[in-house]
């Protein structure tokens, strides 16, 4: 066995960002802003987006993944991925 130097990397979960990491801000076609705070990611559905939350440990959209919010495709005009530090930044 070859030693290296390196250390193994570990993923850090939401435990080391407190309760949220992420907020995702969408702007519908009649101009109302939405956030989504705990989302991790989105996906077409059909004629619909769906905004997800992962289960610990993992990080992929999947049956154990869970659904947020829907929203038609057709009426989201952006969405706009912020971190925790960025919402707070915009609140000061």
């Amino acid at each position: 066995r070859q030693v290296t130097g390196l250390r193994p990397f570990l993923p850090t979960d939401r435990s080391a960002y407190g309760s949220s990491m992420a907020t995702f801000c969408i702007l519908l076609a009649d101009q109302t802003t939405i956030e989504i705070p705990d989302a991790d990611a989105y996906q077409l559905e059909g004629p619909l987006t769906t905004f997800f939350r992962f289960d610990e440990g993992r990080a992929v959209i999947d049956s154990w993944a869970t659904r947020l919010a829907s929203f038609r495709t057709a009426d989201i005009v952006s969405v706009r991925r912020q971190t925790r530090l960025e919402l707070v930044g915009a609140a000061a």
